[in-house]
Formats: structure tokens, C-alpha cells, sequence
């Protein structure tokens, strides 16, 4: 049986025991796949980090893909200061290290916020086999299709939402992942720090802590340490349409008709 992946990758646990056959890719980017895709010769080796561990950092040569099979990330892009820009959140489903594919090394690092296991696709055999299995090849452009929107809409929402919006979008993003997944949408932790957020949001820890602590009062959420309950999620909807304003009134006013 031909195996790809390398078990004494750094940062990798010691555990590596299991493998995705082509099938299982495509389940995973939420794909079709073709039957004859079933071929058990074709086998991505699972591996599992540890919370804090890096999947891999800026400038390291790209070889590989990576498709997350379980546990939550952050994807991080840091500027020639060192300065941190967290630019997404990936869980299950998601495919990363699309952005070393250009220069052949990545240009931002990803690292695990927690215990998580992700599947190892090498680039080579990926082409490879693409020409092959013209489903797989489609999956692939795809998922990362699927990264570019994501990118463009947070980049949209940054340059024309409020804080507020900014806050109710990303729970409702949150509520949406976790009830494709198969969790509940209205109760769920925060595997991210509310520094991290505010840094994917675009804004200062203590705005992102304020922001919450508002929805909390305001009967929108509860928060209880990590934990969110969505409490009014007509609320949240009416909020991350929000457009920014200089206007602090405009702001009291839209908080001041949800709390009525």
C-alpha cells in the first residue's frame, strides 16, 4: 500500500495512527466524489498536535496541504515588526496552506488552539493524482475557492462594519460552523482568547472584551468565561448589519432599541 506523510514532522505527536482514504477528502471539503475515487492504495496520514504547537510558520518551504480533522487553529500572519494578525479561525473541514502555493514557502503560520488532528495532503501526488480524479481536482479548487470568499468577506467587513457587527457576525459565523459540524448552534466555548478575536476582528482587546460584555448585559448572549449561549439571535442578526459610524449616538441608539 502506498502512504504519504512523515511521522517525525515538528511539533507532531507522537500518536499518529490513522489515514483518510480519497473518499474521505472529499467528505471532509463537503464535496461529490466519484466511485472510482475508492482506491485503497491512496491513503493521507492523520497528525495530531497539541494546543500551542505549530502546524507550520512563515517562510518554511511549502510541501504540503493540510485538511483539519478535528480541534480548532489560528491562522496568523506577521509582518516584518513581528506584529500579529490573526487571520482566521480554521475547524473541521477547513484546508490550509493555500498561500504557500505561489512562492513555494508559507507566507503565515498556523498553530493549534487546541488538541487537534489534521490530515497531511502532499502537493506533488495531490497534481498528481488531480489528473487522474477530475472530482478530487475539482474539491480541491474548491475548498480553496471556498478560503478566497471567506478572505474577501472579512476583508469587507473590517472597512465598512461597526465593532458591534464586526462581534455579532463572527458569533453567528461561530453558530454556523459548529451546527455544520454537528454541535449545537446556540451553546458553545471559545477556543480563542478575546485578544485573538479582537485581533481577527480588527480591533483592541478591550473593545472585543466590551463588545461581549455589552451582548452579555444587553440580554443578547450569555458569557460565562469561554462559554457563549446565544440567547436572541433576532438581535444578533439585526446587529451585524451595523454599518460603522463616527456617531457614537447612532450606536447608543441601535443598543438602546435592542435592550427595550
Amino acid at each position: 500500500m502506498t502512504k504519504t506523510g512523515n511521522t517525525n514532522l515538528p511539533g507532531a505527536a507522537d500518536s499518529v495512527t490513522l489515514w483518510s482514504s480519497l473518499p474521505d477528502i472529499c467528505k471532509l471539503l463537503n464535496t461529490p466524489f466519484d466511485h472510482a475515487m475508492a482506491n485503497e492504495e491512496c491513503r493521507f496520514q492523520h497528525v495530531q498536535y497539541k494546543a500551542g504547537q505549530r502546524i507550520y510558520t512563515v517562510g518554511q518551504t511549502f510541501e504540503m496541504l493540510y485538511i483539519v480533522s478535528a480541534g480548532f487553529l489560528k491562522n496568523v500572519m506577521i509582518d516584518g515588526d513581528g506584529n500579529e494578525q490573526i487571520l482566521s479561525f480554521p475547524m473541521k473541514g477547513d484546508l490550509l496552506g493555500v498561500d504557500g502555493i505561489h512562492r513555494n514557502q508559507y507566507c503565515s503560520e498556523v498553530a493549534a488552539l487546541s488538541d487537534c488532528t489534521v490530515i497531511l495532503l502532499p502537493f506533488k501526488q495531490l497534481s498528481l493524482l488531480g489528473k487522474t480524479y477530475v472530482a478530487l481536482e475539482n474539491a480541491m479548487y474548491g475548498a480553496m475557492s471556498r478560503e478566497l470568499m471567506r478572505d474577501h468577506t472579512m476583508v469587507a467587513m473590517l472597512s465598512s462594519l461597526s465593532a458591534e457587527a464586526r462581534v455579532a457576525r463572527f458569533i453567528i459565523y461561530l453558530s454556523d460552523r459548529f451546527a455544520g459540524m454537528g454541535y449545537s448552534s446556540k451553546q458553545f466555548n471559545l477556543c480563542m482568547t478575546r485578544q485573538e478575536i479582537g485581533s481577527y476582528l480588527g480591533m483592541t482587546l478591550e473593545t472585543a472584551s466590551r463588545m461581549l460584555s455589552s451582548f452579555d448585559q444587553l440580554g443578547i448572549i450569555s458569557l460565562k468565561l469561554r462559554s457563549v449561549e446565544i440567547l436572541d439571535l433576532q438581535a444578533l442578526q439585526k446587529l451585524r448589519r451595523m454599518p460603522r459610524s463616527h456617531h457614537n449616538d447612532a450606536k447608543k441608539t441601535a443598543f438602546s432599541r435592542l435592550a427595550a
